[in-house]
């Protein structure tokens, strides 16, 4: 059967104190998508976010964000005050995220949460002991790594000491004990972040709501990832990165995209099976039902720019593992619920790679008329196939009605004209109706569209640092009418179940 779903970030949920979270919002956005027929919500990647604020360029593969914990939760689990949160500032605008002030108060707050946890008498705490025990092999790293991070005012391992970066046994063993309670507050904040993540999963299967996670294909250079394991990575004698990530010149930037990630170093990674790979993934599983893999065409090839490059003009492609990596996943950990997101510069090997893997690739309706992409008919709806997920736009692109607002009128006359867009509909529900009719066995849609925000709703624009990631639901986004209205959109194209009374 075909379904659909909603791209909603976490972070944009109207919940109190600065950010959306795992809480009371959360479970209420669950109640809105079952109400809508909807049966997938896609998040964006839940990691702590990093430089420019991005939940791509994240310190952990493994660890949660401290801002998604709710803190009435934790008032109601007895660990905080209403008065040791409420009363600060989280920023004048409810419609946009202010890091800056969560950086500046939310961890001095989880703090007060963390040391009563610790508490011989709190009934969580023998489930906490247990958490850290589980959960060492990757929880021991991310804490000292933070503590570390801490200790020297926020700066890269790759400026620590030269015993610390080079993780000398005898300068670890000390720098543990002298940050003993650091390291018990970095592990209180997780088994906190997992605790409300497990509630929520459970609130959504319960609602036959399959959550629908987002894993960067690279670690950021200054996480505890690359610290830990630098021999997965291409690095030089000094443990500094000999090329970086990035895409090429395209119509949306005449000097490509300078991610700045680090470089697999594929070759080890296939000696030893992939292994590090291999738990990256497994690990997400834990947390989603479905794993959007975000740029899969790096896995065919990926462009590699010189480290120091100030533009990735200069990059070069290489060769990546190609099938024989998803080949080893696929042994170690059975067939999963895999999408790919093949977007951006495809060649026919890129094309194979998918077909090879059997997991549905991406289809951006935007791009089937936008003259900077090229993408051109394949992402015309009458062309999509049924193993394809399909969506007017991503977190990357502008809304439905940005688009129509700011795109060549070339690109957006022939847009209208195609999907014989209705003003009495709204042109942007227009444009989702052509996904939602469309053969794709699932759809998304941005809640900002189904809320006819222009681009004051967008999420991201590559390669432009400061002012993205933050936009926001305000209350009452998740009304009853906008349930009954897109539920009946899905009826019509026969994406739930249609209840007879």
């Amino acid at each position: 059967m075909r379904s659909s779903g909603i791209l909603m970030p976490i972070t944009a949920l109207p919940s109190p104190c600065g950010v959306g979270t795992l809480g009371a919002d959360a479970r209420a956005f669950l109640d809105f998508l079952s109400e809508a027929g909807q049966r997938c919500w896609q998040i964006l990647p839940i990691g702590p976010t990093g430089y420019g604020d991005s939940p791509y360029q994240s310190c952990s593969s493994f660890a949660g964000n401290p801002y998604l914990i709710d803190l009435e939760e934790l008032r109601a689990a007895g660990l905080l005050l209403r008065k040791e949160y409420e009363n600060l500032n989280w920023g004048n605008d409810p419609a946009r995220v202010d890091y800056a002030l969560l950086y500046e108060h939310r961890l001095s707050v989880l703090r007060r949460a963390v040391t009563r946890l610790w508490a011989e008498d709190h009934p969580l705490l023998p489930a906490l002991r247990q958490f850290c025990a589980e959960e060492a092999w990757w929880l021991e790293d991310y804490a000292l790594f933070m503590a570390l991070k801490g200790r020297f005012q926020g700066a890269s391992w790759s400026c620590w000491p030269a015993a610390l970066k080079k993780r000398e046994q005898e300068a670890m063993k000390e720098a543990q004990d002298e940050l003993s309670d650091e390291l018990r507050f970095w592990r209180g904040v997780q088994f906190l972040f997992s605790v409300q993540w497990r509630r929520l999963r459970d609130e959504a299967a319960k609602r036959s709501i399959s959550l629908i996670g987002d894993l960067p294909i690279y670690a950021a250079e200054d996480s505890a990832d690359v610290w830990a394991d630098p021999g997965q990575f291409q690095m030089d004698e000094t443990l500094h990165p000999i090329a970086v990530a990035g895409c090429p010149p395209d119509g949306f930037s005449a000097t490509g995209q300078l991610w700045g990630n680090p470089l697999f170093d594929w070759t080890k990674m296939k000696q030893d099976g992939y292994r590090w790979w291999i738990r990256r993934i497994a690990f997400q599983f834990r947390f989603y039902d479905v794993l959007r893999i975000d740029h899969f065409r790096g896995f065919d090839s990926y462009y590699a720019i010189p480290a120091g490059a100030n533009t990735a003009e200069r990059g070069s492609w290489q060769p990546g593992p190609g099938i024989d990596f998803f080949r080893t996943l696929e042994q170690a950990l059975g067939k999963r619920p895999i999408i790919a997101e093949d977007l951006g510069f495809l060649t026919p090997s890129v094309h194979q790679l998918l077909a090879d893997t059997g997991y549905p690739g991406m289809k951006v309706l935007e791009f089937a008329f936008d003259s900077r992409d090229g993408g051109g008919r394949s992402y015309q709806p009458h062309n999509y196939p049924r193993n394809c997920v399909a969506y007017v736009g991503t977190h990357d692109n502008d809304t439905a009605l940005g688009w129509l607002q700011n795109a060549a009128p070339g690109d957006v006359a022939l847009a209208r004209e195609y999907l014989h867009t209705d003003p009495q509909e709204g042109e942007g529900w227009s444009m989702m109706r052509a996904i939602w009719s469309s053969a794709a066995k699932l759809t998304v849609v941005q809640m900002q569209d189904l809320l006819e925000l222009g681009s004051e709703g967008r999420i991201n624009t590559p390669s432009v640092l400061g002012g993205n990631w933050q936009w926001r639901a305000l209350p009452g986004f998740d009304s009853p009418a906008l349930a009954a209205r897109l539920r009946r959109y899905m009826e019509l194209y026969e994406r739930v179940n249609i209840i007879k009374k």
